[in-house]
This record gives structure tokens, C-alpha cells and sequence, in this order.
């Protein structure tokens, strides 16, 4: 696309070609603001012809590196994330020219990402990158009269909630669909916990993991009658996105971040207020779902960040 310098060309020249313009729209992402598929379109045509085997109307792996390239692109100008300095470099090169208007500023923390892409290091010295949690943790609870009047007040996640933790979300699903082609894909062979944990902390969040051994659950599904192992749910922010089952902790970690994943395989994600069952009783929890109808409901919660916990409650379910 020679000659093009600015959004007003590019408007200009793909109302001249139609059919290039309804090719270069099927690539528009469903979160995707005017103002950042206007950036990211312009970025995407203006190195076509970098990739010269990238046809208009045609599939290649050429054009699949260049889609992501433009997503990475688009991640770092407007939600901040950050990659490989190799990866920065050549999205720096690629974007050089495309003007953002009133672009948004991005400011960095000790704990979080660092400009050159680098994570820092794990607190505690946990190097598995997620806060490991077990469910008989007791730090911190109020007792008694106390416990009650936390339980009135903290009885569930507040109605405003989904529309709160959204916006993360939807940064996340960009970062998870561009890690997922950059990988080829998702299948069983990826480390799907380091593509969830990876994913999450370039949007400058942490993973949350709480673990349980499969003996102490009650209320399995009937013909599960293995007790040894463990069980695994993650969280982010609060939202509850997956459990999984394992013969140790780190299998049923796996396990729970392959289920997490599986909801970015859609179009969008969406934050809901769903019914759980968590201590053999319903609660309303913040759930991570795709747009697909559910079939069966939702694993028992393992933990439950909306209502303190008073120690003398009976068996978890």
C-alpha cells in the first residue's frame, strides 16, 4: 500500500478498493474500539507488502504472522503490554508513521512488567508465577460476633462487578489470542498454565491458584471413585475461570488452566454473576464464560473471596 501516510489516506484508499476494505474488515476483532481497528488496520496494510506472499481473500501463514504482529502491536499502544525486546523491536519498526491520536499513557510498577518485557520476580520466591493458596488458610479472619457481621456484609460479589472486571478480561482474550496463534494453536502439547500465567501478567495481574486434595471433596460426580490426587481452581482477580483434576498439584494445575483456556476459544469473554455451590450451600460467584450455552454447571467452588470464612464452618463440598 504505497504512498499511504495517514488514517484519512487509508479511508480514502480502501473506498477506492472495496473489495480489499471488505477483506481487511473480516480481521476486525469483536472488543475493538473505531479508534483502535482505524491503528491497527492502518498497520496491517501499510506491511502487506512486507509479506509478499499476503493476497487479499487468501489463507498463509504469512498473513497468520502478520494478523498477530499487528495484535501484538495494537496490545503494546493501547493496554500496555509488553514482549520479548526482539518482539518490540520489530513491531516498533513495523509502526513507525502510524499516527495515534491522543494515544494512552501506560505507566509501570515494581511488580509488574518491566519495558524491556521482563517479569519480575515472583514474590516469596514462588517461581511458578501464580499465588498458591490452600483453602485452610485462616490469616487474618474475624471470629465470632465479628465473622457474622463481615459474612451481612460481604455476602457476595457486588452487582457492578462483571461491568468492573470486563475491561481486564478483554485485554486478556487479545493477549491469550495472540499467544494461542503464536503457538499454533490451542491443543493438548502447550504448557497451558505458562500461557495463562504469561498472558495475565503482561496485563499486570497475577494468577491465583488454590488447591485441595481430592479426599476432602465431597460430592463428586458419581463414577469418579479414585480419592487420591488433587484439585486445582484459578482464579484471577477474583473471577473464578477453571478447575482441574490431577494426581498431584502440579497435574491438576495443568488440568485447570487447560479448562481456563478453553473459554478464549470464542469470540469474546464475558464476566457474569453465576450460582455455585461452595460449603454445601449456593452463593453467587464472578464467573469467566464464553458465549456458548452451557450444557452442565459449574465444579463446587474451592474458595469463595466475596465472604470471610469463619473457621468453625462444617466440610467443604
Amino acid at each position: 500500500m504505497a504512498g499511504v501516510r495517514c488514517g484519512d489516506d487509508v479511508s480514502e484508499y480502501l473506498s477506492q478498493n472495496p473489495q480489499l476494505a471488505q477483506w481487511i474488515e473480516s480481521f476486525r476483532g469483536y472488543c475493538e474500539s473505531n479508534k483502535q481497528w482505524s491503528a491497527r488496520r492502518e498497520f496491517i496494510l501499510r506491511n502487506m507488502e512486507a509479506f509478499p506472499t499476503v493476497k487479499p481473500g487468501t489463507c498463509s501463514s504469512s498473513l497468520d504472522r502478520l494478523l498477530s504482529l499487528s495484535m501484538v502491536w495494537a496490545n503494546h499502544v493501547f493496554l500496555g503490554c509488553s514482549y520479548p525486546q526482539a518482539v518490540m523491536d520489530k513491531i516498533k519498526d513495523m509502526g513507525e508513521g502510524i499516527v495515534v491520536q491522543d494515544p494512552p499513557v501506560h505507566k509501570t510498577t515494581k511488580d509488574g512488567i518491566t519495558a524491556r518485557g521482563k517479569r519480575s520476580a515472583p514474590d516469596d520466591g514462588n517461581p511458578e508465577g501464580c499465588v498458591k493458596r490452600s483453602r485452610t488458610e485462616a490469616d487474618s479472619r474475624p471470629s465470632g460476633r465479628a465473622a457474622a457481621r463481615s459474612a451481612i456484609q460481604k455476602s457476595g460479589p457486588p452487582p457492578q462487578a462483571p461491568a468492573e472486571q470486563q475491561p481486564f478480561f478483554n485485554r486478556l482474550y487479545k493477549a491469550v489470542a495472540w499467544k494461542l496463534v503464536s503457538a499454533g494453536g490451542f491443543g493438548p502439547n502447550l504448557d497451558h498454565f505458562e500461557i495463562l500465567r504469561s498472558c495475565v501478567e503482561s496485563c499486570k495481574q497475577t494468577v491465583t491458584c488454590v488447591f485441595v486434595p481430592l479426599k476432602d471433596i465431597e460430592g463428586l460426580p458419581a463414577g469418579r471413585t479414585q480419592k487420591d490426587g488433587h484439585v486445582c481452581e484459578i482464579r484471577c482477580q477474583t473471577v473464578y475461570m477453571g478447575t482441574g483434576y490431577g494426581r498431584d498439584e502440579a497435574a491438576a494445575k495443568a488440568m485447570a488452566s487447560k479448562e481456563a483456556l478453553k473459554v478464549f476459544q470464542g469470540r469474546k469473554v464475558t464476566v457474569k454473576i453465576c450460582r455455585r455451590r461452595y460449603r454445601g450451600r449456593e452463593v453467587e460467584d464472578l464467573v469467566l464464560l464464553d458465549e456458548l450455552p452451557r450444557t452442565q454447571g459449574f465444579p463446587p467452588a474451592l474458595s469463595y473471596p466475596f465472604q470471610d470464612e469463619p473457621q468453625d464452618e462444617g466440610p467443604d463440598c
